[in-house]
């Protein structure tokens, strides 16, 4: 049954709580229909019917939804599909629709539907006219409704998109995957990203904000508007506080159907600034005036910081040196897919953050903009990237097939609509793209000059793979920060690279890592079965290096600015080195040579048909458990921190007598090891050592033990032990209560535990998930890369001794729900969680 949604003042979720203006938002996420037509889930097909944009359409059969929605989660794995976009059916034709009312009396005012994104080439529709299309599915964009509502009777909203024609290197996710809202405004109001908040004189004493706005008017007549700022602290639940400054009304005439632009200065006194530790923002309120009466009321959060990259000294935050410990990550939610989620996301972020990460690459996409708000409040940096590609593609139907007709555009939309955002410090144009083999194109150069219209107070870069090339042909003079990816032997000399920073005419330049590493591993693997990669962390792929090389070259070479690992999770697609597909290649630029051996192994490859559908490139799984390497970061990012890590675990019966490498990864310079209190030595950290190694351990069962000192001083120990068989479930949620609002998650983690409490890091029975009370378990995973259950599933084995459980309240209902995660021959667990 159809749900027809009457929209009025009471219902309506205004930007400002004392909104006396007329904007005001609302969340347009309820009650949608979804059809599937094109190629189905199973590969069969459906024909596409037309004119399913009509408003008097039958769609009382269609499944009714909320969004954000990602159809190609639900799956099923299939192992006929690539590795490379994750074995999901994410191909086909979605159509989504969503029944209406606008009272009459809302007939002089304006509205907008607002997407944070859609996947792909979308076409909007309102009463069957189309409104609007945007073929790039990561960027945000607004369609206009007022042309053709129908005021106090029932509006059709349909919108169409097509994943079959979407090339992708990795799962891209397929829906209307982000937010959408219902904007209405004014005739006369300020436009949609209209106001932009610069600082360019900050000291002690006082900031100077220049305030910049643009106000349309939709009247048939010019609008003599006026308007006044006022800017306000903000706090982290965005609640404005303390007013520290405000302005005299300021007059601008508009034309009919024009937008009209100004800008004017504001002292704020004893600036609280944004930084990592303090993450401080602030308010600007612009209220809008049509001759007298107050017709807009427009919110801006901003912060307060200086950015400078050197030459010399790296990257400076408020004129201190703050290296950046980066992470590129796609955008999926691992076991929730595409689909954005606000608590999920900040469950990423907060993992990040644990072990040190403090900046945070788009890789290689315009973000939802939430994760730009949680960088905001939580303290990242951020490098803000647009594409994959520029004119040359690199898969059929990418950004490629989209670059000469839309990329201004999309650049207009995602600067506009990000740079208020303090926590970005870079724009990127682009990832390893071919045109930087050719500087005499000035593609890198043009895409910086289209940035630039929008934002001057950040640099533009682009991540420039092969950068012995890239690094020294001129075309990282077309950007204003040269992001290189790989290039732990370029930063100086004399190399077999190149001398980056030493080259002539590079006196001012400055430059990072743009994608480092690329080490692979599988999570509590290390004589890895079929399909897996050992967690001993010294695997990487031909275009790779570990992470101790990384580390080694940034110390060798202080001014290069930090990294950006590849990648903080693992993702959805390009499961390297078991992928059956070419992107592998992608890396290795114009060397011929290594493409065809690359190509000889894929063909090997594909003859195995891998079963991978995730990747293992992440420092933290896709269920976000972390691995080994999480340690060996956390050791290098958080320096003052005390820590020691052990691996392997120390479960091996079938390696008795055998040898047994241990690794410690440590914040301290020193550690003796301990097996069954016996010492096997200490070691000390080498000049350019980032782990301690004991390769010649024989095992025995029992207990290892390492302790580990920092000057000599006792600083942190640890220790792993054999342990009994699995006996019974643990549960550990991160958290005991849920909103009831259909969004609020729980994740919870389920280990396994022998009769002394110890958790067994190699028990994997199949563990099965239930819930009573008003919610569900919405997704399992276990962090296994080559497991084809489908994450709706609730039943799946352990991976290494840990299972996940994503738990959802439902919408409007409260109470207690029981959670209970059971295992045949085991005893059981379970937990509440109050819903309220």
């Amino acid at each position: 049954m159809k749900k027809i949604i009457t929209f009025c003042l009471s219902l309506f979720l205004a930007v400002a709580a004392h909104a006396q203006g007329v904007r005001e938002e609302t969340n347009f996420d309820h009650d949608w229909l979804f059809a599937r037509y094109g190629l189905q889930a199973d590969g069969s097909r459906i024909d596409e019917p037309a004119s399913l944009e009509r408003p008097d359409l039958d769609d009382t059969g269609w499944r009714s939804l909320d969004l954000p929605h990602d159809w190609g989660i639900e799956g099923p794995f299939r192992p006929d599909l690539e590795g490379y976009t994750g074995k999901l059916p994410w191909r086909g034709i979605g159509w989504y629709r969503k029944h209406f009312v606008v009272p009459a009396k809302e007939s002089d005012n304006r509205f907008y539907l607002d997407f944070d994104g859609a996947m792909a080439n979308a076409e909007v529709f309102i009463n069957g006219h189309k409104v609007g299309d945007r073929p790039y599915g990561y960027i945000s964009f607004r369609v206009d409704l007022t042309p053709y509502l129908r005021w106090g009777e029932e509006n059709v909203v349909a919108v169409r998109l097509n994943t079959e024609k979407l090339g992708s290197r990795w799962y891209p996710g397929a829906g209307i995957y982000r937010h959408v809202r219902l904007v209405k405004t004014a005739p006369v109001h300020i436009a949609q990203w209209g106001v932009f908040v610069t600082t360019p004189k900050i000291d002690p004493k006082s900031a100077t904000a220049q305030v910049n706005l643009w106000i349309e008017n939709h009247r048939p007549a010019n609008a003599e508007c006026s308007y006044t700022v006022s800017l306000y602290e903000l706090d982290e639940n965005d609640r404005p506080g303390k007013r520290v400054a405000t302005s005299d009304r300021h007059s601008l005439n508009v034309g009919s159907q024009q937008t009209g632009t100004d800008s004017i200065t504001l002292e704020i006194p004893q600036p609280r600034l944004w930084s990592l530790e303090e993450p401080n923002r602030y308010l600007a309120r612009v209220s809008v005036y049509d001759g007298k009466r107050l017709v807009d009321l427009y919110d801006t959060p901003f912060g307060v910081r200086t950015i400078e990259f050197t030459h010399d000294n790296g990257f400076l935050l408020n004129g201190q040196r703050v290296p950046i410990n980066g992470t590129c990550n796609h955008h999926d939610l691992g076991a929730l897919g595409a689909a954005i989620n606000e608590v999920a996301l900040r469950r990423q972020l907060t993992i990040l953050k644990n072990f040190g990460c403090n900046a945070l690459r788009t890789s290689h996409n315009p973000p939802a903009p939430e994760l730009l708000t949680l960088a905001d409040k939580m303290g990242f940096l951020v490098m803000d990237e647009a594409f994959d590609c520029w004119n040359h593609g690199k898969k059929e139907y990418d950004y490629g097939s989209l670059f000469a007709e839309w990329h201004e555009r999309d650049l207009e939309s995602l600067v506009c609509r990000d740079r208020n955002h303090p926590s970005i410090i870079l724009w990127s144009t682009g990832n390893e793209v071919e045109e930087q083999y050719h500087p005499e194109t000035g593609v890198a150069r043009h895409l910086t000059e289209v940035v630039h219209r929008y934002d001057r107070t950040r640099p533009v870069s682009f991540g420039a793979s092969y950068p012995s090339k890239s690094a020294v042909n001129g075309t990282e003079l077309q950007v204003d920060v040269h992001g290189m990816n790989y290039a732990a032997g370029c930063y100086g000399g004399p190399h077999f690279y190149g001398e980056f920073l030493n080259k002539e005419g590079h006196e001012h330049l400055s430059g990072y890592s743009s994608e480092s590493s690329s080490t692979m591993s599988s999570r509590g693997e290390y004589f890895p079965r079929r399909f897996h990669v050992s967690s001993y962390d010294l695997t990487q792929p031909g275009w790779g290096g570990l992470p101790d090389e990384e580390f080694a070259a940034l110390d060798r070479y202080p001014a290069i600015c930090g990294e950006f690992v590849w990648t903080g999770f693992d993702y959805l697609g390009e499961p390297t080195p078991f992928n059956s597909d070419n992107s592998v290649l992608l890396n290795y630029g114009q060397n011929a040579s290594l493409k065809e051996e690359e190509r000889r192994k894929l063909e090997q490859i594909e003859k195995d048909r891998p079963t991978s559908r995730s990747s293992y490139f992440g420092i933290v799984d896709l269920a976000g458990f972390p691995k080994d390497r999480y340690y060996l970061y956390k050791a290098r990012w958080m320096p003052n921190t005390p820590m020691v890590h052990i691996l392997p675990h120390w479960n091996f019966p079938d390696r008795v007598g055998q040898t047994t490498p241990v690794f410690v990864y440590t914040s301290g310079d020193e550690a003796e090891l301990f097996l069954n209190g016996k010492s096997l030595g200490r070691k000390t950290k080498q000049p350019l050592e980032y782990r301690l190694r004991w390769d010649s351990v024989v095992y025995e069962p029992g207990e290892l033990k390492a302790v580990t000192y920092r000057d000599g001083k006792l600083w942190a120990e640890t220790s792993v032990k054999t342990t009994g068989e699995a006996v019974k479930l643990k549960l550990t949620a991160d958290k005991c209560t849920l909103r009831a609002d259909g969004e609020d998650l729980v994740f919870v983690r389920v280990s396994l535990i022998d009769s002394e409490g110890n958790e067994v890091p190699t028990a994997e029975p199949v563990i099965t998930s239930t819930v009573e009370g008003p919610g569900q378990v919405v997704a399992t995973d276990n962090g296994d890369p080559t497991c084809l259950i489908a994450f709706q599933e609730t039943t799946r084995p352990a991976f290494n001794g840990l299972y996940l459980a994503i738990v959802k309240a439902k919408r409007g209902e409260r109470g207690k729900l029981r959670f209970r995660a059971a295992a045949d021959g085991l005893e059981s667990a379970e937990l509440e969680i109050k819903v309220k």
